[in-house]
């Protein structure tokens, strides 16, 4: 059991229960082609409405030119550690559909495409930090993102690496213990009258 292993309240799915988002990545992994297709493909296969598919995915390996205008798009802040992950991948959702009618939830099912991704990431034996600090006209104007295209994440893929290579700020949140609010206070929905079981 890794110590970043969240304590449920009740058992979950490994892959779940141990996936968490580092920022110390291994600077000289390289991801394979075989990796990299498996990655995409999990999130190809996310649940969609419709089957619109609204995801598309700007993938960038470490050096290539793809990867340093996705790097060049992120807050300082996100540069200085994202850029010693094997793989950054932007993800943008298509809000219309060919018709010009406003797609139904593009952002939602984009996300879980992400999910997919980022557990497959962990299937693998890889980590995936996901990624709201970067600007989204960068990402438009340096990686042709069509219009009606909505850039909604950046994700860092690769192997960890010791915490102790981060400097002292990011060092303590790598090494911080995982929370999250208590389910008493995120489940409240009652089910034909009955309350939900009681959560700590």
């Amino acid at each position: 059991m890794s110590p970043h292993t969240a304590t449920t309240a009740a058992a979950v799915h490994p892959l779940l229960a141990d996936r968490w988002s580092p920022r110390s990545f291994d600077a000289t992994h390289i991801l394979d082609d075989e990796e990299l297709v498996s990655l995409l493909e999990a999130a190809r296969w996310a649940p969609s409405a419709y089957n619109a598919q609204p995801w598309r995915f700007l993938v960038g390996r470490r050096g290539d030119t793809t990867y340093l205008r996705i790097l060049d798009a992120l807050v300082p802040f996100n540069q200085e550690w994202a850029r010693t992950s094997s793989l950054l991948v932007a993800a943008v959702t298509e809000e219309r559909a060919e018709n010009g009618v406003p797609q139904h939830g593009p952002a939602y099912d984009t996300g879980l495409s992400v999910a997919q991704l980022v557990l497959q990431a962990h299937a693998l034996g890889l980590h995936a930090h996901q990624m709201s600090g970067f600007d989204a006209d960068a990402l438009h104007a340096s990686l042709g993102v069509p219009e009606g295209f909505r850039p909604l994440s950046v994700v860092a893929v690769g192997a960890l690496a010791p915490a102790d290579l981060l400097p002292p700020t990011l060092r303590e949140r790598e090494t911080a213990v995982r929370e999250r609010r208590p389910g008493a206070e995120t489940f409240f929905a009652h089910t034909w009258g009955t309350p939900l079981p009681v959560l700590p």
